[in-house]
């Protein structure tokens, strides 16, 4: 329940994620548990709650078969199929009837009803053995939830058609919610959770809107309608901002835009050095939504194409042909730069409605590559369409979350596998096309010397890097503020992986969301990497300030900050060598 509110000006604070402001109305979405109300009714009350029972049904009904049409229309009747599941659930005679029982005999309302006997039924197919019994709980949570929300006369939030231009207030917002959200009308979001790396801060930072995470409690302070203030600067929300406020934030979206404005006047030079060295600027993308906005930043090319923003969207495993045409209008769009393509991550923070990939310690578990060579039916249908992919330009293909070099050797046994049969079929694709693995667990970083012998390229993922590094969940609002780029043992393992990358002469990029910040790009610069690869709209910012340093002076910055012990001292030294470069700009 939201707090009692009034409309004075209220300040809350939670984690900058991504920077911006933004001025609008707050819609809240809830989508974790409801809180069910439980109260007694009388014998002659038992009707009345059996016609609302039967009306929500209607509701309900209604609700699957408009989403069960929407995505029918748009992405066929096999990605439709699983709503005509969930039409069976809600119209099972034998739960129904468990519930019209319930309620004659305990003489509680029909809500607390319902959902009593949909957890008997959740508890019992989680207990199953059999994989599709079990698959049937997330149906079954699904349709409880609609017809919950029915019955207390909740408005479930459609965030895939906002009514108007909003800020988002959530618990948190999984990567399945950003694969539906209307970002026409998304002006910035806020969550009660998560942390400045989370799947959704990063859609927000490619979308250029601010977002303020680890709020606690934002959703209880926050109620929709809301007119509240973003910084996604300073990590405050300001709900009922005053006039006086807002016209001092006018003045600063004046000076900021300035800055902008200079950052992108040297968006098409090349990214180098005053002494003259180069590194080359890629662009981490989802989808060919997002091609236009890297060609106007003059990307070189796609440096991260996470590849289960495809999935989220289509809320499961898409067939060969759909993977294939994203992946084309992507290579297509890129022309003769690379597109390095990452097999499908999911686990962590990402999840598509599947049992099978939900896991305890998701992060640590069975996830990545671990989860593509487990299913090697899905593994080999991507591969099949980055592969034929590649007939249309400059593909280079990478594998996430490598530990060992079984696992990189396994995975190339399928991709050889899968060139075969591509062969025997004469369907054409690139037969020098390059591999690559992504350096983001400590052992990885530990062989990188194996690693580096067997494959084309590295790319160090950096978030899951740290988190795994400093054994810190980065999306545990608890422990979020322990995510630190800056530890003395990031850095160094960074500098070690670069080193042995160079050793066996293979490329090494940067490929997290460090590589977007300019107080670590000239480090990153130094240590010798040889492409970052970020947030296409972080881009010229980067850009103007690699070409304001020199790449000695980089060097000497790692030679000094490697050497010290405190990761606040890092960044002090870290922002004054931005500050130099930069001046009044930084």
């Amino acid at each position: 329940m939201s707090e009692p509110h009034n409309k004075d000006e209220l300040i809350l604070e939670g984690i900058a994620a991504s920077p911006g402001v933004a001025h609008g109305r707050a819609v809240v979405y809830l989508q974790k548990q409801l809180d069910v109300p439980c109260f007694g009714i009388k014998e002659d009350q038992v009707d009345a709650e059996l016609e609302r029972f039967d009306k929500a049904i209607l509701e309900t009904r209604a609700e699957i078969a408009g989403v069960r049409d929407k995505i029918a229309q748009s992405l066929g009747e096999g990605e439709a199929g699983i709503f005509d599941a969930h039409l069976l659930v809600l119209e099972d005679n034998a739960l129904l009837e468990e519930v019209t029982a319930e309620l004659k005999s305990s003489k509680k309302n029909i809500e607390f009803c319902y959902n009593k006997v949909a957890q008997r039924y959740i508890s019992f197919f989680r207990s199953m053995e059999d994989d599709y019994l079990r698959e049937r709980v997330a149906d079954i949570s699904d349709v409880s939830r609609r017809l919950l929300h029915n019955l207390i006369g909740m408005q479930k939030v459609n965030l895939g058609e906002l009514a108007a231009e909003s800020i988002i207030i959530s618990e948190d917002i999984s990567p399945s919610d950003a694969a539906d959200l209307d970002r026409n009308k998304l002006l910035g979001f806020v969550t009660d959770c998560g942390g400045k790396t989370s799947h959704s801060v990063i859609m927000a930072r490619s979308l250029r809107i601010p977002a303020v995470v680890g709020t606690h409690d934002g959703t209880k302070k926050i109620i929709s309608g809301d007119h509240i203030l973003v910084d996604g600067h300073k990590g405050i929300i300001i709900i009922n901002p005053t006039e006086d406020r807002l016209f001092k934030y006018g003045k600063f979206a004046t000076e900021r835009k300035k800055r902008d404005d200079t950052f992108n006047s040297f968006i098409s030079k090349p990214a180098q050095t005053l002494d003259g060295a180069s590194i080359s600027l890629m662009a981490n993308v989802e989808g060919a939504q997002e091609m236009e906005q890297v060609k106007a930043m003059h990307a070189e090319g796609v440096g991260l194409f996470r590849t289960e923003g495809i999935f989220l969207r289509h809320h499961g495993y898409p067939p060969e042909s759909v993977q294939y045409e994203e992946y084309r209008a992507v290579v297509e769009a890129s022309g003769d730069h690379p597109v390095i393509i990452r097999t499908l991550d999911v686990g962590g923070d990402k999840t598509i409605g599947d049992e099978n990939v939900k896991d305890d310690n998701s992060f640590m578990g069975f996830r990545a590559i671990r989860f593509c060579l487990g299913n090697e039916a899905i593994f080999k249908t991507q591969l099949r369409a980055i592969l034929r992919s590649s007939a249309h330009g400059n593909v280079k293909i990478m594998y996430p979350m490598i530990s060992g070099i079984m696992e990189l050797r396994m995975a190339n046994k399928v991709f050889d596998a899968v060139k075969q049969e591509l062969r025997d079929e004469g369907q054409a694709f690139d037969e020098a096309i390059e591999v690559g693995a992504m350096v983001e667990v400590p052992s990885a970083a530990v062989i990188i010397d194996l690693l580096a012998a067997e494959t084309d390229f590295l790319s160090i993922g950096t978030n899951d890097l740290i988190q795994y590094l400093i054994a810190v969940d980065r999306l545990n609002d608890q422990v979020a503020h322990l995510y630190d780029p800056a530890h003395p043992a990031v850095l160094r393992t960074l500098k070690a992986i670069i080193d042995g990358g160079k050793a066996a002469d293979t490329p090494v990029s940067i490929c997290g969301e460090i590589a977007g910040d300019p107080i670590f790009a000239g480090l990153l610069l130094g240590m010798g990497a040889d492409s970052l690869s970020l947030t296409s709209s972080l881009l010229p910012e980067v850009k103007y300030f690699i070409r304001h340093i020199k790449k000695v002076d980089a060097e000497a910055l790692v030679t000094e900050v490697t050497q010290l012990s405190d990761s606040t001292e890092i960044v002090r030294k870290l922002e004054a060598f931005r500050q130099k470069a930069l001046g009044e700009l930084a």
